[in-house]
């Protein structure tokens, strides 16, 4: 060990990364077992005059809850530093975006 100690973490900040950890899990797991309950009973949803396959929408939510995962995953590595505080500002949004400036 270095001798330093770490600061405990906010139990409010570990509180709702674990609960978006969870949905995106509950998003994974809902989204292949559609896909294996599809697969098993020939599962198809008209779209625009074609016939997909349940697998297939089953697949993309497992997909988008792998991805959202991942986004928990370097968003908690954000949140815990020490510098990470909330503040109303990051949500404002800027009036001009600066590619556009450039361009005119």
């Amino acid at each position: 060990m270095n001798g330093q100690a770490k600061a405990p973490i906010n139990r409010k900040k570990a509180a709702v990364i674990f609960v978006l950890y969870a949905t995106a899990g509950a998003i994974f797991l809902s989204g292949a077992a559609f896909s294996i309950y599809s697969l098993a009973a020939h599962v198809s949803f008209p779209v625009l005059d074609y016939q997909i396959h349940g697998s297939i929408f089953g697949a993309m939510a497992a997909f988008l809850g792998a991805r959202y995962f991942l986004s928990v995953k370097r968003l908690q590595a954000e949140v815990y530093k020490e510098s990470s505080r909330f503040s109303l500002s990051n949500f404002k949004r800027e009036k001009q975006c600066r590619a556009l400036t450039k361009i005119r």
